[in-house]
């Protein structure tokens, strides 16, 4: 899934992209103990985390092919990413095995589960992470299902990561805004049907839509009051301290809302300079801190690794089609992290 980083940028692309015709991403307690930065301190111990470790990952798999290689110092490093809870993102088509093999394993644990929801219809304006539903009643039939699958679990819910910012940059033509607009609006109804679910409706990272009141009449309108919060950073690098403040600002202008912070790649921060695509597949970038809700603020639920660590953002600096798990970029990652 590619996260833009400048409005000017994804207008380009948008405007190519139109000219060509393509239409197309129970609360447990917190103790406050204050997490480490984003940069330059040890992450947190794993034993803080609340939510599910997939024993089957794409980094637990390839843990275990490093050791039969005898791989041994590469195996360790990337248990750093095979140990820690990472959301699953169940398929386009039919999300219901993805999410009832989570909840089975999530229940078996006594843990939560986390979950993305991204299949919105003309998902990514036709950029790398194209595709979704092919109509508002397939997805509305697709988000019954997923909301179906997770029944009585205890989940998390990052609810359609660019499907608000895209609309706020133009990059989803307007023809497609008051649609999804009720679509956001029903999925968030859908989901808190479920007892035990929390939802997060994303608004993007403070580098792409660099003012959070561009944000406020949009996320109103997809229904954030209905949700437990808006979610930030998802597949970007944007330091803690940074998307912090930015969250801040969006909450106070949403009445107090809370948020969730993705920091599966953050630990370095984002490319420097200003470089092309900076959101996709960066060289140098490190491990955040681990999934957690003991983050030490009172409107940050949690941190949570919500994009995948070693999946590809897509076929940009030698990297595979988005979403394909990539095994050099992900020992990168865990080469790099400051535990």
């Amino acid at each position: 899934m590619s996260r833009r980083t400048t409005i000017a940028a994804a207008l380009t692309l948008a405007s190519a992209l139109l000219l060509t015709g393509c239409g197309g991403t129970d609360e447990p307690s917190r103790t406050p103990v204050g997490p480490p930065s984003a940069r330059g301190e040890s992450v947190a111990p794993t034993g803080g985390s609340p939510f599910w470790v997939d024993p089957d990952s794409d980094a637990a798999r390839q843990v275990r092919q490093y050791e039969a290689e005898g791989r041994t110092e590469d195996a360790r490093l990337l248990k750093r990413i095979a140990e820690r809870p990472v959301a699953d993102w169940p398929a386009g088509d039919d999300p219901v095995p993805d999410i009832s093999k989570a909840v089975r394993g999530a229940a078996a644990d006594k843990r939560t589960v986390v979950l993305v929801a991204y299949n919105i219809p003309h998902r990514d304006c036709g950029m790398y992470s194209a595709g979704g539903s092919h109509d508002a009643q397939a997805y509305r039939s697709w988000v019954d299902s997923f909301a179906s699958a997770i029944g009585d679990a205890s989940a998390i819910v990052v609810l359609e990561p660019d499907a608000v910012p895209h609309i706020v940059d133009g990059c989803t033509p307007g023809q497609y805004h008051d649609e999804r607009y009720q679509l956001l609006s029903e999925a968030i109804d859908r989901l808190k049907r479920q007892p035990n679910t929390r939802v997060y409706l994303d608004a993007g990272n403070p580098a792409w839509i660099d003012d959070p009141g561009k944000l406020v009449e949009p996320l109103q309108r997809a229904g954030i009051a209905k949700a437990d919060g808006f979610s930030l950073n998802v597949s970007n690098f944007q330091t803690n301290e940074v998307v912090k403040g930015f969250g801040a600002q969006l909450s106070g202008l949403l009445g107090g809302a809370h948020f969730t912070v993705d920091t599966s790649r953050n630990g370095d921060g984002p490319l420097p300079g200003e470089r092309e695509e900076a959101w996709c597949n960066p060289p140098g970038r490190a491990l955040g801190v681990p999934p957690t809700d003991r983050t030490g603020d009172e409107l940050v639920d949690a941190y949570l690794w919500i994009k995948r660590p070693g999946d590809s953002d897509g076929p940009c600096r030698g990297g595979p089609a988005a979403g394909t798990w990539w095994p050099d970029y992900a020992l990168g990652l865990a080469r790099r992290a400051k535990a």
